[in-house]
């Protein structure tokens, strides 16, 4: 037996012109609340925590939407993460199975308490900041599954994702929820945007990499490379960065360019950083890494013809 959330809509009945005429006036009252909400969201300074999302998160969300049940107009899905004073950065998520029509939403609460009871055993560090679900606008029963998250979790983020590129291109944005009316009487719920950047991982790194580079193949597909040749993307990129903030040197020092103090103190951090050390010094420290590493592929290699020779006896 599955267990469902259902959460349904307030029914709306017409009890003579009066009742139409409040109808109207909440109609026009939503309408309203929507515009003032994105002229909100385009011209007021977004106080709150900074929402940082991994490659990953993304992925996961195009891909459940992508697998989608036939006749789904939407998924939704729990973010997982972690939070401090000033951010908070999503570093996991999954989907999970609700159905929606105009008048009722229901949510599988058990899949999804199921779900976060594995990813518990895999990343304890993990916890529910919020939920996902793919689409442009905050619907009316976002407002409805919002409920049920800030059970979950503490002040819960939502994070809507432009899957269909309304926009031609892919919107993500981030809100939080605050209540707004008049004490004692009803209270209304707000959504306020949020800052949203964009983290990666080093092993991520590579992975969005390798997608940025299929953009210029013309079948969209593109091979992992070799180390040696991700190393030395790796060292033309810093040879490139180098020589931008070489010629930026000479263009102040030349007087070409206005000196910013912000970014001399980033090249006093990165000088600073810098560890002292002589060139045979250097040298040395380099043969003695490169003879390690070339020790431990060799006694790899012994081990592994070792075990296909014991394989190859024991079969005899």
């Amino acid at each position: 037996m599955v267990s469902h959330c259902l959460c349904k809509r307030p029914p709306t009945s017409a009890r003579g012109q009066q009742q139409e005429s409040h109808g109207d006036l909440r109609s026009l009252s939503s309408s309203l609340f929507i515009i003032i909400l994105h002229f909100l969201y385009e011209v007021m300074a977004v106080h709150g925590p900074v929402v940082k999302i991994h490659p990953v998160v993304l992925a996961s969300i195009v891909d459940s939407y992508e697998r989608r049940n036939e006749g789904a107009s939407r998924v939704i899905g729990t973010l997982l993460g972690t939070t401090d004073k000033h951010s908070v950065e999503v570093t996991n998520c999954f989907s999970v199975p609700h159905n929606e029509s105009e008048d009722e939403v229901a949510v599988d609460m058990e899949f999804a308490k199921n779900m976060y009871e594995l990813h518990k055993k895999v990343s304890p560090s993990e916890v529910i900041i919020g939920w996902y679900a793919t689409g442009y606008d905050i619907t009316e029963h976002s407002v409805l599954i919002h409920e049920y998250y800030s059970r979950e979790a503490p002040s819960p983020i939502h994070l809507t994702v432009d899957t269909a590129l309304q926009s031609n291109k892919m919107n993500i944005r981030a809100y939080v929820s605050s209540q707004m009316g008049v004490p004692g009487k009803t209270v209304g719920v707000m959504f306020t945007p949020l800052t949203v950047k964009y983290i990666y991982y080093d092993t991520e790194r590579i992975g969005v990499d390798l997608l940025h580079r299929t953009r210029a193949s013309a079948s969209r597909t593109n091979g992992l490379t070799t180390d040696l040749a991700q190393v030395a993307s790796a060292a033309g990129r810093v040879q490139e960065m180098l020589s931008t903030v070489l010629s930026y040197i000479e263009d102040v020092l030349s007087g070409k360019v206005m000196a910013d103090n912000s970014v001399g103190r980033f090249l006093m951090d990165l000088v600073n950083k810098v560890p002292k050390i002589t060139a045979e010094d250097f040298e040395s420290m380099l043969n003695s890494n490169i003879n390690d590493l070339l020790m431990v592929t060799y006694l790899a290699n012994l081990t592994q013809a070792q075990i296909a020779l014991n394989e190859k006896l024991v079969v005899l």
